[in-house]
């Protein structure tokens, strides 16, 4: 699998915020309000990551997406990292390679290539402290059977988004989540 090549074929930041028809005011907003700290920044500074680029599985209606992709794009901007985009949905034979637990489609995931299209790293779908404020909303739902349950996962759908488009915290357990994995690089 040619990775440079799906890189080249890639949608622009600006490019796959035009075709955007569902997140695109959401992923604005926290890009917007979200900023590296000093402290990300001076980790950032001493990572070896000099042409590393970023080649992003995602579709825009997904919530994952439109927390994490701000964050990634404010780390890109700070260290210089060109970043791509590939829609999920139109590109399963490249997210097959790229399963959660072996089977699951998750989204986004960003495969960080070297220049000549070696794969460096892999991050998402989420960070680690998000992935237990879902399991923790989940755990709540009652059995997929019962009468209520698609009302009750819409309603939780809805507090998790508002939960990533308030709190900053979350903001920051995915900025520290991919540093973290770019150290490994």
């Amino acid at each position: 699998m040619d990775l440079l090549a799906w890189f080249e074929k890639g949608l622009t930041v600006e490019q796959y915020k035009t075709e955007m028809n569902v997140n695109h005011e959401n992923m604005e907003l926290i890009y917007n309000r979200f900023q590296l700290s000093e402290t990300d920044k001076r980790q950032l500074s001493t990572l070896n990551i000099s042409g590393i680029k970023v080649l992003v599985l995602t579709e825009d209606w997904c919530g994952d997406a439109m927390l994490n992709i701000p964050v990634l794009l404010r780390i890109a901007e700070q260290t210089k990292m060109d970043v791509r985009f590939i829609l999920r949905d139109s590109n399963l034979e490249l997210m097959d390679q790229y399963l959660t637990n072996g089977t699951s489609r998750s989204i986004p995931i960003f495969i960080f290539i070297n220049h000549v299209g070696e794969e460096k790293v892999i991050w998402g779908p989420r960070a680690g402290e998000v992935q237990d404020l879902v399991d923790s909303f989940k755990s709540e739902l009652p059995d997929k059977g019962a009468e209520d349950f698609q009302e009750k996962q819409k309603s939780m759908f809805n507090h998790l988004t508002k939960t990533f488009l308030e709190d900053e915290q979350i903001w920051k357990y995915v900025s520290r989540s991919i540093i973290e994995k770019l150290k490994t690089i």
